[in-house]
C-alpha cells in the first residue's frame, strides 16, 4: 500500500502552518509535503513536524508575484539557482526530506534546456543523499512555464541519465496536458519518483482525469522506484476534514474484513 502526505500549502489551511502537520496526522496521513517551506526555521518544522516524514519539497521560486517560478532553466541564472537549491537541500537533508522538486521556472528554447540539463547535474553532485524529481505543468496555471509536456520531460530525463533524478507524476496537470492521465504514466513509469493527486477538473478532492484512484495505488505499488509518495495537493471543496473519505477508502483497500 503506497503512502499517504497531505500537502500543507492547500490542506489543512483552517489552522496556521505550525499546527497543519499533527492535523495531517490524525487524519490518517502518513506524512506531508510542503512546496516552500523557507518562511519557518528548521528547529520550527522540526517541532511542527514531530516525526512525522517530509515526502517532498520545492526548491526556493524567487519572488512568486512578480512571477518567479523557479530557476533551473533560466540561462544566466545559474548562481541564483545554486543557491536556492543548496537551500533546499539543508532543510531537506535536516528534516529528512524524502525527495526535491527542481523548479525549472518562466523560460523556453534549447539554451533553457541546456541550462536545465547542467542545473539538474550539478544539483545531483551537491546532493548525493538526495532524490531530485522534476514536474511538467500546464499553461494555463503556469503561464511560461519552461517544462509543460510529460514527453519533454521524459527526454530530459534521458538525456541526464541520473538514477536519483525522476519524474513528479501530478494527476492533475497530466490530465490537462495530455487529456490521459493513465496514458501518460503508462509511457513514463519507469522514472516516476513521487505522485500528486487532486481531483479532475476541478482540482479539489481526488477522483477523475482518466485514472481511479485504486489502479494508481496499484501502479505506484509496481513502480520500479521506491518508496514512492501519494501525495494530496488538492483545494478541499469544504473544510480539509470534511472531505476526506478518499483517503479513509484507500487505505481501508486489502485489511481483513470483521
Amino acid at each position: 500500500m503506497p503512502r499517504f502526505a497531505a500537502n500543507l500549502t492547500l490542506l489543512f489551511t483552517e489552522v496556521p502552518m505550525p499546527e497543519r502537520a499533527a492535523y495531517a496526522a490524525q487524519a490518517g496521513f502518513d506524512g506531508i509535503e510542503v512546496l516552500f517551506p523557507y518562511d519557518m526555521p528548521v528547529p520550527d518544522w522540526e517541532r511542527a513536524l514531530a516525526g512525522l516524514p517530509l515526502a517532498l519539497i520545492n526548491t526556493p521560486p524567487g519572488d512568486w508575484i512578480s512571477g518567479d517560478r523557479g530557476f533551473a532553466a533560466r540561462p544566466g541564472d545559474e548562481a541564483v539557482f545554486r543557491d536556492g537549491f543548496l537551500r533546499a537541500a539543508d532543510y531537506a537533508t535536516r528534516l529528512g526530506g524524502a525527495q526535491i522538486h527542481v523548479m525549472a521556472g518562466v523560460a523556453k528554447g534549447p539554451q533553457a534546456e541546456a541550462a536545465y540539463v547542467e542545473n539538474l547535474a550539478w544539483a545531483a553532485a551537491q546532493a548525493p543523499e538526495l532524490r531530485l524529481c522534476i514536474e511538467p505543468m500546464n499553461p494555463e496555471d503556469m503561464p511560461g512555464y519552461f517544462l509543460n509536456d510529460y514527453d519533454q520531460a521524459g527526454r530530459i530525463l534521458a538525456d541526464l541519465g541520473c538514477a536519483r533524478v525522476g519524474l513528479q507524476f501530478d494527476l492533475w496537470h497530466a490530465a490537462r496536458l495530455h487529456g490521459d492521465a493513465a496514458a501518460v504514466w503508462a509511457r513514463h513509469e519507469p522514472v516516476i519518483s513521487h505522485v500528486q493527486i487532486a481531483g479532475f477538473p476541478a482540482r479539489n478532492e481526488p477522483g477523475g482525469g482518466g485514472f481511479s484512484l485504486p489502479a494508481l495505488c496499484d501502479a505506484v505499488d509496481a513502480l520500479p522506484a521506491q518508496p514512492v509518495w501519494i501525495s494530496a495537493e488538492y483545494r478541499p471543496a469544504r473544510g480539509t476534514a470534511q472531505g476526506l473519505a478518499w483517503l479513509t477508502a484507500l487505505k481501508s483497500r486489502g485489511q481483513p474484513i470483521g
